[in-house]
């Protein structure tokens, strides 16, 4: 029988994480988990409730509604990808805006958040078979993956790459502005206490500053074909 094994992809937002985790789980035949989408499910929803703003965040009551927040995924035949739920609405499209991005690394600082979110990222994750991705993978949620992979690259090929994609959706935006969020969540995300973006001490680290997505995708698969064949010697 074919042992399935557990991938964690971590890094810097805007690496492309969730582009190569995505198709690396559908080439392995694997279940595909953007951690990210699920904490920013959470600030769609502070954001909702008017819990959160550039002028205050009323962090008690969001952990006060913890328990009323339901995330799951749903698998969109259409577009070969599951996309996010928030209490039974599809909210995939409305998370991904610069709106949601601004807010969410200070939503992820919330010690109560991370835990109730950890708890439902190592419940995806408990038969094996699983691309994870997200800041704190390797370290926090499955600390024992067979396979992790830290992201990187300079800021402002991040955020050329955030803007891009953006202005093809039709958002408004500045690349100053994308550039400033993308610095801004590198901080954030770094210097917190609870969980900071580290790169784990057996992690495999993929600068892609100068790689395109397919180049990307053939180095990560590669690696995670060899993982595989070496749990299933």
């Amino acid at each position: 029988m074919m042992h399935n094994i557990t991938i964690a992809i971590d890094g810097y937002s805007s690496t492309g994480k969730s582009t190569v985790a995505k198709r690396l789980a559908k080439a392995l035949g694997y279940v595909y988990v953007d951690s990210g989408a699920m904490y920013r499910a959470v600030t769609f929803y502070a954001m909702q409730k008017g819990l959160i703003s550039k002028t205050y965040f009323h962090e008690q009551q969001l952990i006060e509604h913890l328990d009323a927040i339901n995330i799951n995924f749903k698998f969109n035949k259409d577009l070969g990808f599951a996309e996010v739920y928030l209490n039974g609405e599809n909210i995939e499209k409305h998370i991904r805006t610069l709106d949601v991005s601004q807010f969410v690394s200070q939503v992820a600082t919330v010690s109560e958040v991370r835990e109730q979110l950890v708890l439902q990222q190592q419940h995806f994750g408990k038969h094996k078979g699983v691309v994870m991705d997200g800041r704190d993978i390797g370290t926090v949620v499955f600390p024992d993956a067979e396979l992790k992979l830290f992201m990187t690259a300079s800021a402002e090929k991040r955020a050329q790459r955030r803007y891009d994609e953006l202005i093809e959706r039709g958002d408004e935006v500045s690349f100053e502005d994308v550039l400033k969020n993308v610095q801004t969540r590198d901080h954030i995300d770094s210097t917190r206490e609870d969980s900071p973006l580290t790169m784990a001490e057996d992690a495999i680290k993929v600068d892609n500053s100068n790689l395109n997505l397919d180049e990307q995708f053939e180095f990560i698969y590669t690696l995670a074909k060899a993982k595989i064949a070496e749990y299933n010697q």
